[in-house]
């Protein structure tokens, strides 16, 4: 059992997020209008900025050499109990925020500016000890921009680590899968299609070989498996035989041991459709970094569910969700005690990475997603520092799930990309 909350700073964030409610929709709204890619959101960046110096709080950008990621830091980092608040702000191609990411981002500047006065002294009432810091996670969607943070060493030293996402319901916490990505280069040769054909060796053939077999793998895997792939190149006209044919597939298992299982038997696929075609194939993993499952704190997530009593109806844990996807969280969630909340925004049925989630952030229901959350994940970071027997548990939740796990240890470590230079460097 972990002591009860501090009303008093309860109190203090619920008065704090109410006045800041008007500047953090307007912030929602900014990075709305103004999407940007993974590794590409500089403006968002300022965006971040303009309303952080605005409460006189210093931001440092670039942190682990990532030029749009970021820190902000309130207290001390030198000493006392340590929470991160966990900020994503990257769009999708095509729809824009359809994952509602500035929703994520306005939570979190929420968070951490209704925090900010709890650390002085007032009324006779003590500080917060220890320190909070705000970490600007970018290219959150597929670039596994917190992984990279991970190598950076931006998450070390932290007691907790919290967000919230948008979904169709209000869900304390949920399972989300480990995900690596692979792509199959398979190498023929040409000839005419029509003349020689039997002196070309059809990589197209091999590629769709590969995809088929892989559409039957599907009927042996576990339902909570998934694989899911595109052609990138599949050649060039008809009359020429493809020397050159690209796939690209994501897979999905709820364990790093289930996502290892199913690479082998992926890459078996890919071997074997070569050699059916007669042609050659280059295998290559993880060009984005692996994502791993998400380990979380039941204790942090039970009692972010308590703070928000009142406000709204907040599900238990679920273990056992039927459709997850997969999040860089999750890497976070291997080495410190971490939770990942879902709000609810709008009806249950809006899907994820659509315009219909990306307008739904908008509405009253958006606003309202934004002031709860802002005040569930302030009031949980300040239990935190003040509770220590809410530290412990939520340390004990996360060893009773296993050792640190580092992605490193598991497979080679992706290359880092060569990030984006700013509009008109």
């Amino acid at each position: 059992m972990t002591s009860s909350p501090i009303p008093s700073h309860h109190d203090r964030l619920r008065d704090a997020v109410d006045a800041l409610l008007p500047r953090l929709t307007a912030f929602s709204r900014d990075l709305y209008e103004h999407p940007e890619l993974g590794y590409r959101e500089f403006r968002s960046v300022e965006a971040f900025a303009a309303e952080l110096e605005a409460a006189g709080i210093a931001i440092e950008r670039g942190t682990g050499g990532i030029p749009t990621a970021f820190t902000a830091q309130l207290g001390t980092r030198e000493s006392g109990p340590q929470a991160a608040i966990t900020a994503e702000y990257d769009a999708l191609p095509g729809v824009g925020h359809g994952c509602g990411h500035n929703v994520i981002a306005a939570s979190a500047l929420g968070a951490f500016l209704a925090l900010a006065p709890l650390f002085e002294a007032r009324d006779g009432e003590a500080p917060l000890p220890g320190g909070v810091t705000l970490v600007g996670t970018p290219a959150e969607e597929g670039g596994g921009g917190k992984e990279l943070l991970i190598q950076a060493g931006a998450f070390d030293g932290y007691d907790a680590a919290v967000m919230v996402h948008p979904g169709g319901q209000d869900v304390a916490a949920g399972p989300s899968a480990a995900k690596r990505q692979v792509v199959a280069t398979f190498r023929g040769r040409t000839a005419h299609a029509s003349a020689n054909p039997h002196l070309g060796r059809n990589a197209l053939d091999g590629a769709v070989t590969a995809y088929q077999a892989i559409a039957q793998l599907r009927q042996h895997i576990l339902t909570t498996d998934r694989i899911h792939g595109v052609f990138l190149e599949a050649g060039t006209r008809p009359n020429i035989v493809p020397e050159r044919a690209v796939l690209e597939f994501f897979l999905r298992s709820r364990t790093v041991e289930g996502l290892i299982a199913l690479s082998d038997r992926v890459e078996a696929t890919f071997r074997g459709a070569a050699l059916t075609a007669g042609v050659e194939v280059d295998v290559v993993w993880d060009d984005e970094p692996i994502y791993l499952p998400h380990r979380t704190a039941t204790s942090l997530a039970q009692r972010y569910a308590t703070n928000l009593a009142g406000r709204r109806e907040v599900l238990p844990v679920l273990h056992e969700a039927a459709a997850v996807g997969s999040s860089d969280i999750g890497n976070v969630s291997h080495v410190l005690p971490t939770i990942q909340p879902v709000v609810k925004i709008g009806d249950p049925d809006i899907p994820g990475h659509s315009r219909e989630r990306a307008d739904s952030t908008l509405t009253p229901d958006g606003e309202r997603a934004i002031a709860d959350s802002s005040f569930g994940l302030a009031a949980t970071v300040a239990d935190v520092l003040t509770d220590d027997a809410l530290r412990e548990a939520a340390w004990a939740d996360f060893r009773a799930l296993g050792d640190p796990v580092r992605v490193g240890d598991l497979v080679p470590l992706a290359p880092w990309p060569t990030f984006p230079s700013p509009p008109g460097a």
